[in-house]
């Protein structure tokens, strides 16, 4: 009996938490999915007439002559641009960031501290001024150009500003950090001394990197890419900076769909195929970490 209104007690201390996961999340994500079954109003708006356009229009477009049936040639290139760009900020990321991480796990303790504290620094910031200060540093009468035109390397300056190149780059440099803490956390917990068991069985350093070191900090590697790929893929602040008008991505298109587009179905179903995207990723996440943790027992 004790037992039963312990249940009871606990169930009724966890209304104010699921009032707030229904209103606050649950119940935005649903306005949203019932939109995107909706017509567009003629001014913003929806129309309250049951349809699947905006799903259509997603991936189809029809000839406003003779209505025939197209792919959408403009969307697929957005998405195939967001994916693409968040694939190579997530891979740029851990090159860079695994490295980064090792050294400082091998630190002395006294040591990490401060490292890490420097790796946190850019969070203290706000994304928008951390995204200027990116463009500085790559525009053409930025620091990067005037700094190769100073060596001779090259004459004119570089258009490096407004191109995938220059989005890439910012949000290698934005999500970094989200890729080099999760490495750490792995590496911390590494047994050293596996690998100079490997040497002694006189494997080369890739054959341990390889054979030993990666599959041991998988966790971390997977962790740090879902945390990376994942805010890469919705991205709206960088690629509006650094890529201009023509260099959209998916964060950037919904953007436009309920604002200058008028289109507020169309821009909820493009939100919930990016949801789509982004669950699938945590969900191979999860399957990776459990089949990492069944071969661990």
């Amino acid at each position: 009996m004790a037992l039963s209104n312990s249940g009871k007690n606990g169930w009724l201390l966890s209304i104010p938490a699921l009032i707030l996961l229904i209103f606050g999340a649950a119940g935005p994500l649903l306005i949203v999915v019932v939109y995107s079954f909706l017509e567009p109003g003629d001014f913003s708006g929806v129309i309250w007439n049951f349809t699947t356009e905006a799903w259509f229009r997603v991936f189809f477009e029809r000839d406003i002559f003779d209505g025939t049936v197209s792919t959408a040639d403009a969307h697929l290139t957005i998405f195939w641009r967001s994916l693409k760009l968040s694939i190579l900020t997530t891979l740029a990321t851990f090159l860079i960031g695994f490295p980064m991480a090792w050294f400082i796990a091998t630190q002395p303790p006294n040591r990490r501290a401060a490292w890490l504290f420097l790796i946190t620094i850019p969070f203290w910031t706000n994304l928008l001024i951390r995204t200027f200060a990116i463009l500085e540093v790559i525009r053409n009468q930025g620091l990067l150009n005037s700094f190769l035109i100073w060596l001779g390397v090259i004459d004119a300056p570089l258009q490096i500003l407004y191109t995938d190149t220059a989005v890439l780059i910012g949000m290698a440099y934005v999500y970094l950090p989200l890729m080099v803490l999760p490495l750490f956390a792995a590496i911390d917990r590494f047994d050293f001394k596996l690998i100079e068991a490997g040497y002694d069985l006189y494997a080369s350093r890739w054959r341990v990197l390889r054979r030993i070191v990666i599959p041991i900090v998988r966790p971390g590697i997977v962790a740090g890419s879902i945390l990376v790929f994942v805010p890469s893929l919705g991205a709206y602040v960088t690629p509006r900076i650094l890529g201009g008008g023509k260099n959209m991505m998916l964060g950037n298109f919904i953007e436009l769909q309920f604002g200058q587009g008028r289109n507020w179905p169309l821009g909820a179903a493009l939100s919930m195929l990016l949801l789509v995207i982004v669950l699938t990723a945590l969900l191979a996440y999860v399957r990776a970490t459990s089949v990492e943790d069944r071969h661990n027992v």
